[in-house]
């Protein structure tokens, strides 16, 4: 063991104590105090929310990656749509705070709540307010949703990748055709988005100091890292480096957004695109609380939202195509309620089914050498190890600590069978699911042991298990399934007895993306079945 990195573990988790008090000690009565603050910060939230129409020909809601795919063709095909969508519309500017980061976050960080333990485990308390990370809390695991005009395209990482042919059939089990995403969906997506590898320049940069000392580890223990995609504007990257614009992606200010709009997120593509056409409209604020069916339309029962959480007014609109794209946990909920409150009674025995965590653990393990901040946000590389169950694990910044911490951090995907199915509670007419310890333990386990493997070789074994900090699956970033396809639904997101019902995104996939982060198979996925959607005319 490395005393001298034990002890500054052990410090960093004294000062993260230290500022967890502080924070707790914040009054609830500052809130509006904060929703003042707030105002002044980002006054373009506050604006007046427009109302959606009370009939469209198609509702898309939700407005992540499937969302955002599903809302431009149907605009490109000639089809008017209504995109609805709970969370706020940030904007971006190059020298404003327009987002909290996570190292001191407020209430722009997260959805309604007024604390939060993130990866430090260190527990936070800020204004309630309707920020653009939503924690769903379950038995046995926190799930991390988005909330906000974009979805997880705001939050996520930015890496994107695809899972191995091997894996991806192990997970989709023939009901899709991994040819077919490669040789058509896959490429479609990486060109809409512009995805790309680090460049070299910025790999070299101070920031990422941490991803060469990863690389340089990982290497010492045998593996060959792999260069991730990445959605991130490398040239506002290259800015923040020349102090042409407000630093976000180049100091781990990126989990709760980009204010300068480092991300090339859907907001600057695929929605914007969409709205272009004049075909699709987009409302933020407009949370789904119900569907069903009246006749030969789709109901959906709305509430407008003030960003302070205030409820502005409650209406039922009307569609003829309902399209859901509100994440795994929004589309599961609206299902599983809607089959058990006998709004949409024909849905089949599958609604529900086949949720897993993707396999998610946050890992550290010690830094060998690791000089000035380090925190560059963009995850450059990972590896592949298949010694028990297949394990990728990808190079990580430590959210919120833009200083060196002696330990580096991965993000480990486990190729994980566990599945779990939502239920729901009539008394409180909730949806939930509840995740074992058994479930947990088995992922963190088959990680942990490649990450020791790694600190091992490389001489860079510190016992952060003491603190509770080298590895833990007690939530996800990662949720899938709940409505999977060929069961569910058929083949292409048609949901089982409702024609004109689609999913059309997370919910849809098995519980797994393959051992890699989702993002770039859902995206893939929704313009595949999108398209033989628009191509058949159901």
């Amino acid at each position: 063991m490395h005393r001298r990195a034990l002890f500054k573990a052990a410090g960093l988790a004294a000062l993260f104590g230290a500022v967890g008090s502080t924070l707790d000690a914040r009054p609830a009565a500052a809130d509006p105090v904060w929703h003042t603050m707030f105002r002044d910060w980002v006054p373009e939230i506050f604006a007046p929310l427009p109302d959606p129409p009370e009939h469209s020909p198609a509702i898309v809601i939700g407005s992540g990656f499937g969302a955002a795919v599903t809302a431009l063709r149907l605009a490109e095909a000639g089809v008017v749509n209504t995109v609805l969508e709970r969370g706020s519309r940030w904007p971006n500017d190059p020298w404003r705070e327009i987002f909290t980061g996570d190292d001191l976050p407020d209430g722009r960080g997260f959805w309604h709540r007024t604390d939060f333990t993130g990866v430090t485990k260190v527990p936070m308390h800020f204004a309630k307010f309707g920020g653009v990370l939503d924690c769903t809390e379950y038995p046995g695991i926190d799930v991390w949703r988005a909330a906000a005009v974009g979805g997880g395209s705001v939050i996520f990482s930015g890496a994107m990748i695809a899972p191995e042919r091997r894996f991806f059939d192990e997970v989709f089990r023939g009901s899709v055709a991994y040819d077919e995403l490669d040789r058509v969906y896959y490429p479609r997506v990486r060109q809409m988005l512009r995805l790309d590898p680090i460049p070299p320049d910025i790999y070299a940069s101070a920031p990422f100091a941490h991803s060469r000392a990863w690389d340089d580890q990982v290497r010492k223990a045998g593996y060959q890292p792999l260069p991730n995609d990445s959605i991130f504007t490398w040239d506002i990257l290259r800015a923040e480096l020349a102090g042409a614009m407000r630093s976000s992606a180049t100091v781990a200010r990126s989990n709760l957004g980009n204010s300068n709009g480092a991300k090339f997120d859907l907001n600057q593509n695929y929605l914007r695109y969409a709205q272009e056409t004049g075909r699709s409209a987009i409302f933020a604020g407009h949370r789904v609380d119900s569907i069903g069916k009246d006749g030969g339309r789709y109901t959906v029962v709305v509430s407008k939202l003030a960003p302070t959480g205030e409820v502005l007014g409650t209406r039922t609109l009307t569609c003829d195509r309902l399209f859901l794209g509100a994440g795994s946990i929004g589309t599961s909920e609206l299902l599983v309620r809607a089959r058990a409150t006998g709004t949409l009674p024909d849905l089949n025995e599958h609604v529900g089914e086949g949720w897993g965590t993707n396999g998610d653990v946050v890992l550290a393990r010690g830094a060998s050498s690791v000089a000035g901040f380090g925190q560059g946000v963009p995850s450059a590389s990972r590896i592949m190890d298949e010694s028990t169950v297949p394990v990728t694990l990808e190079n990580w910044y430590i959210p919120g600590i833009p200083f060196e911490t002696g330990a580096l951090a991965s993000l480990g995907m486990v190729l994980d069978p566990a599945r779990s199915r939502f239920g729901y509670d009539r008394a409180s007419n909730s949806v939930g699911l509840s995740w074992s310890t058994r479930n947990r333990d088995e992922v963190v386990s088959a990680a942990r042991a490649v990450d020791r493997r790694i600190a091992e070789r490389a001489d860079a074994l510190v016992e952060y298990g003491a603190l509770g900090y080298d590895a833990n699956a007690l939530f996800t970033a990662h949720p899938l399934g709940g409505a999977v396809l060929g069961q569910a639904t058929d083949g292409y997101g048609r949901v089982h007895g409702c024609p004109g019902l689609y999913v059309m995104d997370g919910a849809a996939m098995p519980g797994s993306a393959g051992a890699v982060n989702p993002s770039l198979t859902i995206t893939a996925l929704a313009e595949r079945n999108i398209e033989e959607i628009v191509r058949s005319g159901r």
